[in-house]
C-alpha cells in the first residue's frame, strides 16, 4: 500500500535517506519541506521501505527522489511508487529527473519505464560524477498540442 507521507514518518525517512544517500542525503528539515511544500507530492510505502517525491511546476513534474531500502528491492516497489506519482499528472507534458551516470541499476529502471536521456550535467554530484537528465513524455503533452520534443 502506498500513501502520502506524514510528519510522523520523518524519523524513519531521515534514517533511510542517510542510509541510501550518505553525504547527499536530505536532512529532516529538507524532508519536512518536501512533505509540506507547495507543488510537492511525497508518497511512501506503508512499511516505509520506499518513497518517492515529486515537484510540479507548470507542465513539468520533477521526480526528485525515488528510493527503496536495499533489502526490499527487486519486489516492484520502485515501479509501484513511480506509478503512484504518475497519477494526477494529466496537465503535465513531461517528467524529468537526474540520475548519476554511475548508477546502472537506476538507469536501467528508468529506461525500462520510458525515460530517455536529454542532457548531461558534469560534476553534478558531490563525488564529481555526472548526472544524466532524463525525460518521460506524459499524456498531457499529446493533449495540449503545444509540447514538442524540443521543449
Amino acid at each position: 500500500m502506498i500513501r502520502p507521507a506524514t510528519l510522523a514518518d520523518l524519523p524513519a525517512l531521515t534514517a533511510l535517506e542517510a542510509e541510501l544517500f550518505g553525504p547527499d542525503a536530505w536532512n529532516e528539515v529538507l524532508l519536512r519541506q518536501e512533505i509540506e511544500g507547495p507543488g510537492r507530492r511525497f508518497v511512501v510505502t506503508d512499511d516505509l521501505a520506499g518513497y518517492a517525491v515529486t515537484m510540479s511546476a507548470g507542465d513539468i513534474v520533477d521526480l526528485l527522489r525515488i528510493a527503496v531500502r536495499p533489502d526490499a528491492r527487486r519486489r516492484g516497489l520502485a515501479s509501484q511508487l513511480l506509478d503512484e506519482v504518475l497519477v494526477g499528472t494529466d496537465d503535465a507534458s513531461r517528467m524529468l529527473l537526474e540520475v548519476s551516470v554511475s548508477n546502472a541499476e537506476a538507469l536501467g529502471f528508468y529506461v525500462a519505464r520510458q525515460f530517455s536521456v536529454i542532457d548531461v550535467r558534469p560534476h553534478y554530484y558531490r563525488d564529481g560524477s555526472e548526472a544524466l537528465v532524463m525525460c518521460r513524455w506524459l499524456p498531457g503533452a499529446a493533449r495540449t498540442g503545444t509540447a514538442t520534443p524540443h521543449d
